[in-house]
């Protein structure tokens, strides 16, 4: 099967590839990775908005007057409130439950469609949380928010891999990562702006979420579709003249005949869900739709997007200087994406996976015993350890924004065959955000009865999927798409599900679902 098959026709093709770096290609992986900017700036202006005394006032007065209770206090039940993380969670909730949705249309209408459907829904959820009156169409709002952004995230990693030549694939994805990652940074900028512009400061943040999806609309208009999916669509002709332009070079010969290989042998899964579930498929739905994107969100880092000004708020910092330390955080994120994509197809996925974890796992302990012996209830932080909680944070952030934050999607969306690539990616996409829904949901109580022990938690977590990688991720720079899947069969440990001689029921078995 393509990637996770035996054909032998395929494996020895990969040397006969030519690229050259087109302006057509440049232009289409630019548009279309401007959907990490929905998922970028959600992350971003929702944590900023929820420690805002306008919105709290009108939304969840009893959060309020908490807050002004400890005004000038630390606590860490502050913000407490299984509602106000609903407002946060429910967009992931949405998100994960149009994903299957979104694998349908990716798959049979193209990855254009879905960029395209999850710009206009993404832009009525922005309308809406904008013109919002009471706490139902905040949800409501946030509820379509996520529908946006699981179609987005369905399609738009997927189609920077395929659209991208294996040698620079790395970075093209990333491009996808860096996005979400200014998404976030302006976000935040946006936030320390309109918290100054009472009472309405908050609409224009929640409302300007509409130009990311304006753009990614209006650019969507004019991308081309991915050769692979127009071949696996049967429109053979216009996939080799899309293929060729991507290129820049009319001999395309040898990876067009890899793509109708592909889809022939794609052809014949008729249920894409189920064949993921075949013994030679363990590998990538263990590891690409399962494992990472779960991991992904336990290292702890979409607590920091999330609640970035309400964790600062709650450590003493003041309003304003919470924000701006949101800012320096999200300033972080783009330099790691930045890091990563200059680096990553040079020095490989799971150098930066092992390298940034144990990073991570310093500071989450460093932070853990900080608060531990300088932070009680009623005692305000230091400036000097408040500064250098700041400090340390960025330093997570930092190894986070070249890690787990962007190869969190680039590994997933290069692993899968192409007969299961769509399917594969929505259960990506779903558990992603079934793990980023709950994370959101219970963070702000879990830092209220765990304390500062939530960070101990995060650094246990970030040591086992560390091990997880190290002994079970093959690396897979510059491995064409296509090609992937004959790392499985000279793994270690994948090998006893992937070799070709053992899995000659397996592929009688794919053909039948």
């Amino acid at each position: 099967m393509a990637g996770g098959g035996f054909d032998d026709r395929r494996g020895a093709r990969a040397h006969l590839y030519e690229y050259k770096i087109t302006w057509y290609f440049i232009f289409s992986c630019i548009i279309a990775a401007t959907g990490g900017s929905l998922f970028g700036y959600d992350l971003g202006v929702s944590g900023g908005v929820t420690s805002m005394d306008d919105f709290l006032k009108i939304f969840f007065p009893k959060v309020y007057s908490r807050k002004q209770e400890h005004l000038k206090e630390t606590d860490y039940c502050k913000y407490d409130n299984q509602i106000l993380t609903l407002f946060t969670s429910s967009l992931y909730f949405a998100a994960l439950i149009s994903t299957f949705g979104a694998s349908h249309v990716t798959r049979n209408k193209g990855r254009k469609a879905s960029i395209l459907c999850g710009a206009v829904s993404f832009f009525l959820g922005a309308l809406l949380n904008a013109s919002a009156k009471n706490i139902a169409m905040l949800i409501i709002g946030r509820c379509l928010l996520g529908v946006g952004i699981g179609f987005s995230n369905q399609a738009v990693p997927l189609y920077l891999s395929e659209m991208a030549p294996a040698k620079i694939r790395g970075a093209v994805n990333q491009l996808f990562q860096l996005t979400t990652c200014l998404g976030v940074l302006i976000a935040n900028l946006v936030n320390y702006a309109t918290a100054q512009i009472h009472p309405w400061g908050w609409r224009l943040s929640l409302g300007l979420a509409a130009i990311p999806a304006v753009l990614m609309f209006v650019g969507g208009l004019f991308l081309p579709e991915t050769p692979n999916s127009l071949v696996e669509q049967g429109k053979l002709e216009k996939a080799r003249e899309i293929l060729e332009k991507v290129r820049g070079t009319t001999k395309v010969d040898a990876e067009f005949a890899d793509l109708i290989d592909a889809s022939n042998e794609a052809k014949a899964i008729k249920n894409p869900f189920g064949n993921l579930l075949l013994r030679k498929n363990r590998p990538q739905l263990v590891i690409g739709a399962i494992a990472i994107p779960a991991f992904q969100q336990l290292t702890g880092m979409n607590t920091i997007l999330f609640y970035a000004p309400v964790i600062f708020q709650s450590l003493g910092f003041g309003s304003g200087a919470s924000l701006y330390s949101s800012v320096i955080t999200g300033g972080a994120l783009v330099v790691g994406a930045f890091m990563s994509m200059s680096f990553v197809d040079k020095f490989g996925r799971r150098a930066f996976f092992l390298e940034a974890g144990v990073e991570m796992i310093c500071v989450m302990v460093a932070v853990a015993i900080t608060l531990a012996l300088k932070f009680g209830q009623g005692v305000v932080l230091p400036k000097g350890i408040g500064i250098f909680l700041v400090i340390i944070i960025c330093i997570f952030v930092l190894a986070y924004g070249r890690s787990w934050g962007p190869l969190g999607w680039l590994v997933p969306s290069e692993i899968f065959p192409l007969e299961t690539r769509s399917a594969g990616q929505s259960i990506v996409v779903c558990v992603n955000m079934i793990f980023t829904a709950l994370i959101a949901q219970c963070f702000l109580v879990s830092l209220c009865h765990l304390k500062y022990g939530i960070f101990l938690l995060f650094a246990g977590l970030i040591t086992i999927m560390s091990c997880f990688i190290l002994l079970l991720l093959p690396e897979t720079k510059q491995v064409p798409i296509e090609e992937i899947y004959l790392l499985w069969q000279s793994h270690w440990f994948w090998k006893r599900y992937c070799a070709p001689e053992e899995n000659e029921d397996e592929l009688k078995k794919g053909q039948q679902v």
